[in-house]
């Protein structure tokens, strides 16, 4: 997002509606240091908390994992070895790391067996405006080019049981999906687990490049978004900016 001055964070989005009334002049990067413009481009520690709005208000992503080389006990193509796949995944913030988003492990699954074999993986999320947001004239308002959309990469770890208890991992991903409760570990139709995707590098596409930061977040920004923080953020489109 590209901002005329210092704005509090819950109105960067009110500022984008604002400034988006023109073609974009740079979209898939950010202008250089000498370009000359009286807007600001939010910082890397705004966009961090964004991004963690963006985590609080999903449950689904693609997640991506590689094919490792090609195993006689696996019916697939054979020149699949290394090659990415993506599918849509449950998840949700449970435990003490809501920046590690947790996923319900089904061991038959592809990329739980990819990560098994030695893969990391990637989560990717966009934003999606409410359905009921505020209607704008201007076209790149709700233009999906131009909505923050990133990935988190990492790898794949199990949570101990005593952690499970502990923070009611069970109780918190059925409240996200309540249908999952019939696959989730102890079920009778596949063995699963807990695990979490621990972070460790997060790509951040804000927008279009002349008026969001397009980049590397530092995995310690994206760990110190506080609670508050994630609370007090609006995104484009939502009620309270």
């Amino acid at each position: 997002m590209y901002l005329p001055t210092t704005i509090p964070l819950f109105l960067l989005p009110l500022a984008t509606a604002a400034v988006t009334s023109t073609p974009p002049q740079y979209i898939l990067s950010n202008p250089g240091s000498h370009s000359a413009s009286s807007f600001r481009i939010p910082t890397i520690r705004e966009s961090a908390i964004q991004a963690r709005r963006i985590l609080h208000l999903s449950s689904i992503a693609t997640l991506s994992t590689v094919f490792p080389i090609t195993s006689a006990s696996e019916s697939r193509p054979e020149t699949l070895s290394g090659v990415p796949i993506g599918l849509t995944e449950y998840f949700a913030s449970c435990g003490p790391s809501p920046y590690d988003p947790t996923i319900l492990a089904v061991s038959i699954a592809t990329p739980v067996k990819n990560a098994a074999a030695g893969s990391n993986i990637t989560l990717s999320l966009r934003y999606h405006p409410p359905a009921d947001h505020p209607p704008s004239d201007d076209i790149y308002t709700y233009s999906p080019a131009n909505l923050p959309r990133f990935s988190l990469i990492g790898h794949l770890e199990r949570i101990e049981e005593q952690e499970v208890k502990r923070w009611n991992v069970s109780g918190c991903f059925e409240e996200r999906h309540p249908d999952a409760k019939i696959w989730m570990p102890g079920n009778d139709i596949h063995e699963s687990w807990w695990g979490r995707l621990v972070v460790e590098e997060v790509y951040w596409f804000g927008g279009f490049g002349d008026r969001a930061f397009i980049g590397w977040i530092p995995v310690e920004e994206w760990r110190g978004v506080t609670d508050r923080d994630v609370e007090e953020c609006r995104l484009v489109g939502e009620k309270g900016f």
